[in-house]
């Protein structure tokens, strides 16, 4: 099946992607083959879910060619020295068993650090030809904005938590104003989305799925990808399909009248949020 993408003057990213945390060592590695047979080619991973090996030894196994496949890293918060960086960088290259990932991110924003060198790091990262698109993970619209506009740095990605129960507006008109997408983490809200009552009515509606509706509401939004983790066949599959649901105008009002607040992703570590709009 094929996967769409983004296009855009820096993407050509699939707006379907495998999540795989919290997914380690074998079981990750056969997930992600397994995706990867499916049609799936786009791999979220991290240094900080400790899986960017079993994702490299899959991205072997599947016998695609490298450049066929969009991989996604991330460096943790706490590695945002220009040396650490690199360091994290290095590590996550030689894990993946690849010359090159096709997006680095920062993965939160740091604590008490230097967000000038940290920003001039990463654009190094990909100047350098290590990471072909370079962006950041849950940064609020004020860092992103300064990051952007007063440093100059060339995201192509902001990714956060984004589903039917929480509203980025804001975070998605910056994305869009500045030729960046959104991808969407945890769009299941860990698998909570399925459980609404509106989101069960609307795919009984439909005869799919609570979770193609969930999917199927982002994938449809220009300028943003999701990336839903699944280990099984049946639910790697069912996540592709969503391309194929066709939500109505009823259904999307019936989502937008949902409380758009809900947030399931919020560690001691994270960064002042921006108010739900």
């Amino acid at each position: 099946m094929q996967n769409i993408v983004i296009e855009s003057r820096q993407l050509n990213m699939p707006k379907l992607g495998l999540g795989t945390w919290p997914m380690v060592g074998d079981e990750c590695t056969r997930a992600v083959v397994q995706a990867l047979e499916l049609g799936y080619r786009h791999i979220d991973t991290a240094a900080a879910y400790e899986n960017e090996d079993a994702v490299g030894r899959a991205l072997v196994e599947s016998g695609l060619p490298r450049k066929e496949i969009y991989v996604t890293s991330k460096v943790w918060w706490d590695k945002l020295t220009p040396s650490d960086m690199r360091r994290s960088f290095d590590n996550t290259l030689q894990a993946l068993q690849s010359e090159y990932v096709d997006l680095f991110l920062i993965h939160w924003p740091g604590k008490g650090w230097d967000l000038v060198r940290t920003i001039e790091t990463l654009i190094s990262i990909k100047e350098q030809g290590g990471a072909r698109n370079i962006g950041v993970a849950n940064f609020p619209l004020p860092l992103l904005r300064e990051v952007v506009e007063v440093m100059g740095a060339p995201l192509a990605v902001i990714q956060v938590e984004y589903h039917v129960s929480l509203a980025q507006r804001a975070l998605l008109q910056y994305a869009r104003e500045h030729d960046m997408a959104l991808t969407a983490y945890s769009p299941l809200m860990r698998n909570k989305a399925a459980e609404i009552p509106a989101i069960r009515r609307i795919a009984e509606k439909h005869g799919v799925l609570p979770t193609q509706i969930a999917l199927k509401w982002l994938l449809e939004q220009p300028n943003v990808a999701a990336v839903p983790k699944a280990s099984s066949r049946a639910n790697q599959s069912s996540n592709l399909a969503s391309f194929n649901v066709q939500l109505d105008d009823d259904d999307r009002a019936v989502i937008a009248s949902l409380p758009k607040d809900q947030r399931v992703v919020s560690p001691e570590y994270a960064p002042q949020w921006d108010p739900p709009t």
